[in-house]
């Protein structure tokens, strides 16, 4: 074998017991969980938005994004619930780049794998210490799940993942809303499958174990557009390509039918700004009719602080390394803007 083990990495377990969640959060967590499960099954009328930077580099300019979110959640918390977008790891589509906080938690440095661990883990914690915030995360490796479990809301399956056995295994067997995204190459029967993988119960290994899972009724689409045969980007989320989507839903008999609408990626051809138009849109084609109304559950957007992006070893705080995101003025006032519109 052609790699070097070098340092074993301490179990979730153990990590969880040095950095512990109080019984306080583990209250509020529930209550969160509660209130965005009740959105997915029909119970609530509120809206997601599932909102924050590309990736989660530096801890101070997250914490800070958080804490603006904090003060416009409490404005707007009679129709949305916000679940901030803490991405930790990132996919890589030729394996080169920054691959997120949990790989190096200072950009400007080498890889350290336990100074990731600690780093995410107390990232997400502090966001719901002090801003009563449990966070989203992409699940990029399903086995590291369980060193976040305990705090996360949300958790999204990436368009190169959707396909992959483990990562629909692994989901059938949590207990928060899992979003699946369609593939990069756009077909939709590949997400729904997806979706149906996660709703069943399995028995599989999973870190050393055998496990059974009971399913995942939370699992959902998220539409995040795709790529054509000639590598142009293509958009999905009109209204055309929902009610397509709503009678894909009616013939799979898939629990709790909902979908989040992705707002960046190939739905804006990673144009930034496009999605205040594309958002806006979404919400619109939620009050035009009432199937949409009932399947659209929510909205990803990526913002940090400062509009666009920076390369690795910039010192812009609060732009993002990764793909260029809304900055703050503008994501305060989309967020305000659909809270009216709601």
């Amino acid at each position: 074998m052609n790699m070097k083990f070098f340092r074993k990495l301490p179990i979730p377990q153990e990590v969880k017991a040095e950095y512990p969640v109080s019984a306080e959060m583990t209250l509020a967590k529930e209550e969160r969980d509660d209130e965005i499960k009740a959105v997915f099954a029909g119970e609530s009328d509120k809206f997601l938005l599932v909102i924050g930077p590309c990736s989660a580099d530096h801890r101070e300019p997250v914490l800070e994004y958080i804490s603006r979110l904090r003060k416009v959640q409490d404005v707007v918390k009679d129709k949305i619930i916000i679940i901030p977008r803490v991405y930790t790891n990132k996919p890589r589509t030729t394996g080169e780049g920054y691959k997120g906080m949990l790989h190096q938690p200072d950009p400007d440095e080498k890889p350290d794998l336990y100074k990731g661990i600690v780093a995410i883990r107390e990232l997400h914690r502090t966001a719901l210490a002090d801003y009563g915030f449990t966070c989203a995360d992409e699940m990029l490796y399903p086995e590291n799940h369980r060193y976040l479990s305990d705090l996360l809301a949300y958790v999204a399956v990436g368009a190169r993942s959707v396909e992959n056995q483990q990562h629909r295994l692994t989901a059938s067997g949590l207990n928060i809303p899992v979003g699946m995204k369609n593939p990069t190459g756009g077909d939709i029967s590949v997400m729904i499958n997806a979706i149906k993988a996660a709703q069943h119960g399995h028995t599989f290994i999973y870190r050393g174990w055998e496990v059974q899972s009971q399913g995942n009724p939370y699992a959902h689409a998220i539409l995040r557009g795709y790529l054509d045969f000639a590598g142009k980007n293509v958009s999905n989320y009109h209204y055309e390509d929902v009610l397509r989507l709503s009678d894909a839903y009616a013939e799979s008999g898939l629990k709790n039918p909902s979908v989040i609408i992705d707002t960046n990626h190939n739905n804006s051809g990673k144009r930034y700004l496009e999605q205040i138009r594309i958002a806006n849109e979404v919400v619109d084609n939620r009050n035009l009719s009432g199937d949409i109304r009932r399947l659209v559950k929510g909205l990803m957007i990526e913002s940090y602080l400062v509009d666009g992006r920076q390369d690795v070893g910039g010192h812009v705080f609060g732009q993002s390394i990764t793909d260029p995101c809304l900055g703050w003025e503008k994501t305060e006032q989309l967020i305000l803007q659909l809270a009216d519109k709601l």
